[in-house]
């Protein structure tokens, strides 16, 4: 409530959005990477999925997030930084990138440096899962086809506050 620009959201992610956005995940996933993990809904429905703790990577800005992440995942990594720098920080081999940024709050360079970060780790084969509460995906077309992106509209979450959309982004 004190800075609802910086979480653009209401309420805090639901259980079923958590699943829904973590679905292809599993214990021998690799390295995944979180942007913007905020309390750390998604955080742990990664972990509940099997994938070892060493293998995962936080990305987020707000100093209070961070250090509760640090107490409460003490065997991830949490970085305080924009998601930007993932790949000075881990590098390429990414299988997953997990997005709980507010995409759609930002400005297309920004968003365009997020995503293009994103890929930039990304195996060949890896994903980018965005979810958004607006109608179209929180990636616009100009920066889709500039990234040479495919995007795979996932199914509605209506048990979330507000109900969300989550979409995968590969490369085509």
């Amino acid at each position: 409530m004190r800075n609802p620009r910086q979480i653009s959201a209401i309420a805090p992610s639901s259980r079923v959005l958590a699943r829904a956005m973590t679905a292809t995940i599993g214990p021998n996933s690799g390295k995944v990477v979180e942007f913007g993990p905020g309390t750390g809904r998604f955080t742990e429905a990664i972990l509940a999925r099997g994938l070892p703790p060493e293998n995962l990577t936080l990305f987020e800005l707000d100093d209070e997030f961070v250090d509760f992440l640090r107490r409460k995942f003490p065997r991830v990594a949490v970085h305080k930084t924009g998601a930007q720098e993932v790949g000075a920080i881990v590098g390429s081999g990414v299988s997953t990138v997990i997005s709980g940024l507010p995409l759609l709050s930002m400005l297309d360079p920004v968003r365009r440096a997020i995503v293009g970060a994103a890929f930039d780790v990304l195996k060949p084969d890896g994903e980018y899962v965005q979810f958004t509460y607006g109608p179209r995906p929180p990636v616009p077309p100009e920066i889709i086809s500039d990234l040479g992106l495919a995007v795979d509209r996932g199914h509605k979450v209506w048990a979330n506050l507000p109900p969300a959309r989550v979409y995968r982004f590969r490369r085509l």
